[in-house]
């Protein structure tokens, strides 16, 4: 049994994540801003992951740390300037620490430009992806001592395209993955259950993933 951090816990990924560990007999601790909305079963703290103090308490008998919070700037910080704070910590701690990620950062194609970095891509969006890229990129320059991995969702993903639990997927590395239509997607609990195997046989220490149908 592991023990999991989970850093926006109340959110789509984090809540997903953190209900598949439970499911399987993991230990849960959920830290939100709002501990009160935080799902049966988990252990609530209220605080933020910029809270370094915070941090450290929760990091002293994790196994795992998830980060699924926005990487956007909320608050007057983003989630890059916590990352120093968290490899840190992690590293001292022995924990492996963990991020969800964004698909913008996957590349359309071998060798092909990032889907951000497309003509076609809302630029109402940018920021968030670019946020998330630049997260990605801190954590490659990690030294050595840090375990961590970090998990593309396809391009269709979140609340509003939840699906349906089909316990089938398909892994890939930084590439985004297409179905037989061109069609990117994944549902809230597979997404979720690839994360959870991850955690429980780790297979991409120091990379990034992506889980699509």
């Amino acid at each position: 049994m592991a023990k999991l951090v989970v850093f926006g816990a109340t959110g789509y990924a984090g809540g997903k994540i953190g209900a598949e560990a439970l499911r399987r007999g993991h230990e849960v601790v959920g830290v939100a801003r709002n501990a009160g909305s935080v799902p049966e079963g988990v252990e609530a703290r209220q605080g933020s992951l910029h809270d370094e103090e915070l941090v450290a308490q929760v990091a002293k008998d994790a196994d795992v740390i998830v980060v699924a919070t926005p990487a956007r700037e909320l608050d007057g910080k983003k989630l890059i300037d916590a990352v120093p704070a968290l490899a840190r910590i992690a590293s001292e701690n022995g924990v492996r620490l963990s991020f969800v990620g964004g698909a913008a950062s996957l590349h359309v194609a071998e060798g092909g430009p990032r889907l951000f970095d497309t003509p076609e891509f809302p630029a109402e969006y940018k920021d968030e992806a670019g946020s998330h890229a630049e997260v990605l990129g801190l954590l490659r320059e990690q030294p050595e001592s840090l375990d961590w991995f970090y998990v593309s969702p396809a391009a269709e993903f979140g609340a509003w395209t939840p699906g349906e639990r089909k316990g089938e997927f398909r892994i890939g590395g930084d590439v985004l993955l297409t179905d037989e239509n061109g069609k990117s997607h994944i549902g809230g609990d597979d997404f979720a259950i690839a994360y959870v195997d991850e955690i429980e046989q780790p297979k991409h220490r120091r990379a990034r993933f992506t889980v699509a149908y």
